[in-house]
C-alpha cells in the first residue's frame, strides 16, 4: 500500500456518497490547519473517492493543490461499494469513555480550544444517560408512573 499526493482537480466524488457531511467540514479544516493531512483519502483504481469525502471538501476549501490518497485497486467492484458503507458505519459503534474524554479534554484545555474540532464542552463532559436508568414504556393496561430528575426535582411521565 503506497501513499500518493494527488491532485485535488483529479479526485472524483462518488455521485451515490450517502453520507451527509456538510456540518463536519469546519471541524476537519481546523485539524488539517492544525496537524497537517493525516488521514489519505482512499481512492477506487478510477480516482474515485472510495472514503475521505469530508477530508476531500475541507482540503477544496482550504485551497489545497494536492493531497495524500490511496489507491484501493485490490479490491473489486463490489467490495469498493461495501466498503464506502463499512467505513462509514464502523464508527457508529464507538462510544466515549466519558471519564477519560474529561481528563483528556482537561489536560488540553490550556493547549488547544476543542470546540474547534466540534466538541461541545458541556455535552461531551456530561453524558446525561449516565445519570437515568432505562424506563420501559408502560404497556396499555399499566398506568404510567411519575419519573423525578435528579438534578433538579422536576417530575414528568415518560
Amino acid at each position: 500500500m503506497q501513499i500518493k499526493e494527488i491532485a485535488v482537480g483529479d479526485i472524483i466524488t462518488y455521485e451515490n456518497n450517502p453520507r451527509k457531511n456538510d456540518k463536519a467540514v469546519p471541524p476537519v479544516m481546523e485539524s488539517i490547519r492544525q496537524f497537517g493531512f493525516k488521514v489519505p483519502i482512499i481512492l477506487d483504481k478510477d480516482g474515485v473517492i472510495v472514503a475521505g469525502h469530508t477530508r476531500y471538501k475541507a482540503a477544496l476549501q482550504l485551497g489545497m493543490d494536492k493531497v495524500p490518497c490511496i489507491i484501493a485497486d485490490d479490491l473489486t467492484d463490489e467490495q469498493i461499494r461495501a466498503f464506502r458503507l463499512a467505513d462509514n458505519k464502523c464508527g457508529e459503534f464507538a462510544a466515549w469513555d466519558v471519564d477519560k474524554l474529561r481528563d483528556e479534554l482537561q489536560a488540553l484545555a490550556d493547549e488547544l480550544d476543542m470546540t474547534d474540532f466540534g466538541f461541545d464542552l458541556t455535552e461531551e463532559i456530561l453524558d446525561i444517560n449516565e445519570f437515568f436508568s432505562p424506563v420501559d414504556k408502560p404497556k396499555d393496561e399499566e398506568s404510567p408512573h411519575t419519573v423525578t430528575c435528579p438534578f433538579c426535582g422536576a417530575e414528568f411521565t415518560p
